[in-house]
């Protein structure tokens, strides 16, 4: 499980691509199984809708797992008593500024 979530830690985008494109094909799959009076085009466009839906779902995902990874790998810096005022008032502008 930790090598699969490396990889995919590493490729990111190419995770995202694969679940696109397996996305479609399983949409244009269950829609062909089906005796529906549905054109092709018609079956395409569904299809890239479900991939679409699941592409965004993915990409939340990510998102959410970025935010929890780098929050959790970066501790926040810790206030001393023993800081000088320059030194608090860096500290003070990286928590405003640090976008997590």
């Amino acid at each position: 499980m930790d090598a699969v979530q490396s990889w995919v830690s590493d490729h990111k985008l190419t995770t995202i691509g694969a679940l696109w494109a397996s996305g479609i094909g399983a949409s244009l799959v269950a829609y062909s199984c089906k005796k529906s009076p549905m054109k092709p085009s018609l079956r395409l466009i569904h299809a890239r809708m479900h991939a679409q839906a699941l592409t965004l779902a993915v990409l939340s995902g990510a998102a959410a797992y970025h935010y929890y990874e780098k929050g959790s790998l970066q501790p926040k810096p810790v206030a001393d008593n023993n800081i000088s005022a320059t030194n608090l008032n860096q500290i003070v502008e990286y928590e405003i500024h640090c976008p997590f």
